[in-house]
């Protein structure tokens, strides 16, 4: 694995973490490395009203953070129902359950490779 994918991951498993940490519902970590050249993963997970989803985007910014990353740019309002947070090599999408229902990014990257816990481990 090249030290720039091992970065990518090391940040997908940052993120994975702290929505799991705040409770994000569903959440999915997808590689996308073979079939988009903007990003390595894509991790997307929904939260049960804007509160929820404010403190899902707010402790993936401080996780990762502390380990020296910073996203290029965080575009949603943290009271929407969808905010995206991109950090380059991953893209973070936290939704509403319906927002994230209506879009279904899982069935537009579905050529993706989903990856479990262990895989991201």
């Amino acid at each position: 694995m090249s030290n720039e994918l091992a970065r990518a991951k090391k940040m997908a498993t940052i993120a994975y973490k702290a929505l799991e940490e705040k409770k994000g519902e569903d959440v999915r970590v997808i590689e996308i490395t073979e079939i988009a050249s903007f990003a390595d993963y894509f991790i997307i997970a929904d939260g049960n009203n804007p509160s929820q989803i404010s403190a899902l985007v707010d402790n993936v910014e401080e996780q990762l953070e502390k380990e020296g990353f910073y996203p290029k740019r965080i575009e949603g309002v943290r009271n929407s129902n969808w905010v995206l947070m991109d950090y380059g090599d991953i893209i973070v999408h936290v939704f509403s359950k319906e927002d994230r229902l209506f879009y279904d990014l899982e069935r537009i990257w579905k050529d993706g490779k989903e990856l479990t816990e262990e895989e991201l481990a």
